[in-house]
C-alpha cells in the first residue's frame, strides 16, 4: 500500500516498535518490517501532520497546521484537541526534562498542559518569527529551527545562547538529538549532522528522495529515518548515502 501523499511531516516509533508517519495528507500507522500500513485516516484538527511525539505517559502528541491532537495509540482514541494556538500552526514538538510538552508556532514557542489541554506560557525574549523544527538537548537547551537559523535557548532563564554558525542564513525543518550525543539536522537544502558543543558539520547525507528535509527519528532500529518533501528514506551507521524506502511510493490511479 502506498502513501498519498509523500510530503513527511514527521516520523515517531511507539513503545511497541510501531512507527507512526505523519504526511501532508494525514497520520499513519506503519509496520516497519513490511511497510504495511495498518492505520490512516484518524479524525485531526487537519490532515496537514507537522510534528509527532511521545508524551511521558506514552500519548501520542500530533501538531497540524490547524491546531494539536492527542491519541492513545493503542486504544486509537482521540483524547483532546486544541485549536486556539498563539500563531494557530503547531509546527514542532518537544518535552522538556519534566516531560512538559513545549510547541513551537509560527510566532512563538509555547507550553501547553496535554491533560487539560491549556496553554500555559510563552518562552520570552524568543523572536516572534516562525519556530518550525524543535528539539530538547540532552543539557536541557532548547534549540529552535527558523526559516533563516537556528537558535539555543534556556528555557529556565528565558536567555538566547549564540546560534550555531554553519546553520545561519539556513532553513532549517527539522531538529533531533542522537544516542551519541550528536545533533541531526534537516534543512531545505539537506541533511546536515553536528557537534551540539561545538558547532562543528560531521557529516552531510547524499541520497535523499528530496533536499527539503522535514522529519528525522535517529536510533530506530539501528537506522536513521528521513522524511523528505519527496518520500521516506533511511540511513544505516557506516553508509555512504540514504536509501529510498521503496514500501512509500506514489500511488498510481
Amino acid at each position: 500500500m502506498s502513501l498519498p501523499n509523500l510530503t513527511i511531516g514527521d516520523i515517531v516509533q511507539d513503545k511497541v516498535g510501531r512507527l507512526w508517519v505523519g504526511t501532508y495528507g494525514g497520520l499513519k500507522r506503519v509496520d516497519p518490517r513490511s511497510s504495511e500500513i495498518t492505520l490512516q485516516n484518524l479524525f485531526l484538527p487537519s490532515k496537514r501532520v507537522l510534528s509527532l511525539i511521545l508524551d511521558k505517559i506514552a500519548n501520542l502528541c500530533i501538531s497540524t497546521d490547524n491546531g494539536l491532537a492527542l491519541i492513545s495509540p493503542d486504544q486509537v482514541l482521540l483524547m483532546t484537541t486544541l485549536k486556539k494556538l498563539p500563531g494557530v500552526s503547531a509546527n514542532a514538538l518537544t518535552l522538556d526534562a519534566e516531560g512538559q510538552l513545549w510547541v513551537g508556532t509560527l510566532d512563538c514557542l509555547v507550553r501547553v498542559n496535554t491533560s487539560s489541554a491549556f496553554v500555559m506560557r510563552d518562552l520570552e525574549p524568543l523572536p516572534r518569527v516562525t519556530v518550525q523544527g524543535l528539539a530538547t538537548s540532552p543539557q536541557g537547551l532548547s534549540w529552535a529551527g527558523m526559516p533563516n537559523n537556528l537558535l539555543v535557548m534556556n528555557r529556565k532563564t528565558a536567555a538566547v545562547l549564540p546560534s550555531v554558525t554553519p546553520l545561519r542564513g539556513r532553513n532549517v525543518k527539522s531538529i533531533q538529538f542522537a544516542q551519541d550525543a550528536s545533533v541531526w539536522v534537516g534543512t531545505s537544502n539537506g541533511l546536515l549532522r553536528l557537534n551540539p558543543h561545538t558547532g562543528a558539520l560531521l557529516d552531510q547525507v547524499p541520497g535523499l528522495p528530496s533536499s527539503r528535509v522535514l522529519a528525522i527519528a535517529p536510533d530506530v532500529g539501528n537506522k536513521v529515518w528521513i522524511g523528505t518533501t519527496e518520500g521516506l528514506a533511511w540511513l544505516m551507521p557506516n553508509m555512504k548515502q540514504a536509501r529510498p524506502h521503496f514500501g512509500f511510493t506514489r500511488a498510481v490511479d
